[in-house]
């Protein structure tokens, strides 16, 4: 990175590629990248958050004779609350690669602040990596799991051990909307077989694409990198079963002038000539069950 400047550099140099409605743009391409949003519901998010209501019980209905007496019944409800928290990140560069190509510049932001954005949050909605929702508030805080490569290839290997995932679910009377796995685990699918000898995974998208996406056992099914944490390599569940929002888009600021803190250190971005551009967005995240998914472990395959 060249410090040599020659004339000064000011903010407003860059007005004109950072327009505020280039923001939409990059909360968009968040949301293609984040393996849980493509799952996952989203729902209206405003400044205080909200309340969703949630059935705790059902009415049920019983048969009755002609002209008897009609039965009584109530269903219930309760409330859960969404609030939004802030994500933020800061990207550094000199300012004689701005000015070089100020246009790709901005690109390539938009690209790592969305990359960015999406590993925070699926970290922190799956595994509960340093997340602001709150304890339990995760995918991960299930108690269910299945180790893939633990059933036999005569006994119906990977098919067996996904099979033993749902099954898993129906038991508990629960539901298996769709499936989120690292990209590691796609080498294993892809030579998955069913009893039949028919391929698992089908109707792959393969796209220059953060996430690729096809069926597994009927349901959709997602590989995106960052998915993984220690053993886990994969969730199954009813995703219907989680909502998240977002407060607007993302904001910026852009500074040549203001300190930095950049390898651990406090840096002026005058006195380097570099410029930094502040992203901020708020997300809201609510598991209503965790016991709705199943964790999917790496095993001796």
């Amino acid at each position: 990175m060249t410090m040599a400047q020659t004339a000064a550099t000011n903010t407003s140099e860059f007005a004109g590629f950072l327009k505020p409605a280039e923001a939409e743009a990059y909360f968009t391409q968040a949301a293609r990248q984040s393996v849980v949003q493509s799952l996952v519901r989203r729902v209206p998010l405003g400044i205080n958050g909200q309340d969703i209501p949630v059935v705790t019980s059902k009415p049920t209905a019983s048969w009755v004779a002609e002209a008897g007496q009609k039965p009584t019944t109530s269903g219930a409800l309760g409330l859960k609350s969404i609030s939004p928290k802030k994500i933020a990140a800061i990207t550094v560069v000199s300012a004689e690669v701005v000015r070089a190509n100020p246009g790709n510049y901005v690109s390539m932001f938009r690209d790592q602040i969305a990359e960015a954005f999406a590993i925070a949050f699926d970290a922190a909605t799956l595994h509960g990596t340093s997340t602001p929702f709150g304890a339990g508030n995760f995918v991960g805080a299930t108690t269910k799991a299945v180790e893939l490569g633990t059933a036999t290839a005569a006994n119906g290997g990977t098919y067996a051990d996904l099979n033993g995932a749902l099954k898993l679910l129906v038991d508990d009377k629960k539901k298996l909307t769709g499936w989120a796995f690292d990209d590691t685990a796609e080498p294993l699918l892809n030579a998955a077989v069913d009893l039949n000898g028919r391929p698992l995974f089908v109707d792959a998208v393969y796209e220059e694409s953060a996430l690729s996406g096809g069926r597994l056992l009927r349901r959709p099914a997602f590989y995106s990198e960052g998915v993984a944490n220690a053993t886990t390599i994969g969730f199954a569940g009813d995703w219907s079963q989680a909502v998240w929002g977002a407060v607007g888009g993302i904001s910026y600021d852009v500074s040549t002038e203001a300190t930095v803190t950049i390898n651990g250190e406090l840096t002026s971005l005058w006195e380097h000539n570099l410029v930094a551009i502040r992203a901020e967005a708020e997300y809201g995240w609510l598991v209503n069950d965790p016991a709705s998914f199943v964790k999917l472990t790496e095993g001796a395959v």
